[in-house]
């Protein structure tokens, strides 16, 4: 998959491109099937799929106090976009500007004009322009006019209810990782650095890893069931991507299994909340790692114990928890 930053870098010649427009953030089941049915277009005529992306998300820019939390980071969803099997990804800067273009100069003098489309794919809610006040409706129209296609795709469902990028975020933010894990189609994961901590946990006989988080969303204060992939600090990001791998430094990781705590350490009265991740049969300093830690499910809430004595017991009752559902949920840790 190649990587370009802005429509304007784009070289001319672009063969036959199927596009899909959107933010993808999740990448979660809906998304995969636009990108599915893009990929498998694109293979139909000899051409190429292509992702057009923004960044940052358009609501920091036009509305900063609603913007949403990102499901995923930058690196992270680049990965996931690239395992779509889509060629290249385009991603746009949104800025104030880029913002108060009308519909039709969008079309005209970005899509048209750069990508030159032959079809474009887009989710049943796809709004555009200054103030998003075109539609799917408008797109069609457009497209007819500049000689492209337009096709919309229908919305996923799970339990009657649309899969979407904001009901994962409210799931998540619930605590509900494993509900979460099935609009995704693989397990909630978030991405730091390992730093020193307290090293309460290695008081208490369970040491743990303290983590600087990139993501800007955590699930909700508790205990959960985790995998972990620890590797080394990615390096810069490519313009290409021949391997996800290269994007994604944890790929091929071996998954370690481990339990996790959100929250404040109410018993010892922290007062930064932090992910710290105790990982089940792994010895040696880890300080520096980057890991990537995959929820599978959360055990109970974070609550406070009379000493650190039954602190304890309770981690060593969570650890057998957790080693159950790990046998259960490895389906969980796909990136697929």
């Amino acid at each position: 998959m190649e990587i370009i930053e802005g429509s304007s870098s784009i070289r001319p010649g672009l063969r036959s491109p199927i596009v899909t427009i959107g933010n993808f953030d999740g990448v979660h089941v809906g998304h995969q099937k636009i990108f599915q049915t893009v990929t498998r277009r694109a293979r139909e005529v000899s051409g190429q799929s292509v992702c057009y992306t923004f960044e940052p998300h358009p609501q920091r820019i036009i509305a900063p106090d609603y913007c949403p939390p990102l499901l995923l980071t930058r690196r992270k969803k680049i990965a996931l976009i690239a395992r779509q099997g889509i060629d290249l990804l385009i991603i746009e800067a949104f800025t104030h500007a880029f913002s108060q273009q009308s519909a039709e100069d969008f079309l005209t003098k970005v899509l048209h004009a750069q990508l030159s489309p032959r079809e474009v794919y887009v989710g049943h809610d796809f709004h555009f322009g200054k103030g998003r006040a075109a539609s799917f409706a408008s797109l069609q129209a457009m497209g007819e006019k500049l000689g492209f296609g337009v096709h919309v795709i229908e919305e996923v469902l799970s339990e009657d209810e649309e899969v979407s990028s904001s009901r994962i975020r409210r799931l998540v933010a619930e605590g509900k990782v494993e509900e979460a894990a099935r609009l995704l189609g693989r397990a909630f994961t978030v991405e730091g650095t390992v730093i020193p901590g307290a090293a309460r946990g290695q008081s208490l006989g369970f040491a743990t890893a303290n983590i600087e988080v990139e993501n800007e969303l955590l699930p909700a204060d508790g205990v959960y069931a985790v995998f972990g992939r620890l590797g080394e600090p990615p390096e810069q990001e490519p313009r290409e991507v021949a391997g996800t791998a290269m994007v994604d430094p944890l790929a091929g990781k071996r998954l370690l299994a481990g339990v996790a705590n959100i929250g404040f350490a109410p018993t010892f009265g922290a007062r930064r909340r932090a992910l710290e991740v105790h990982f089940l049969d792994v010895e040696g300093e880890l300080y520096g790692s980057h890991v990537e830690v995959l929820f599978l499910g959360r055990l109970r809430e974070e609550r406070k114990f009379s000493n650190a004595a039954a602190l304890a017991a309770q981690i060593g009752r969570d650890v057998e928890a957790a080693r159950r559902l790990h046998a259960e949920n490895e389906w969980r840790t796909r990136d697929e």
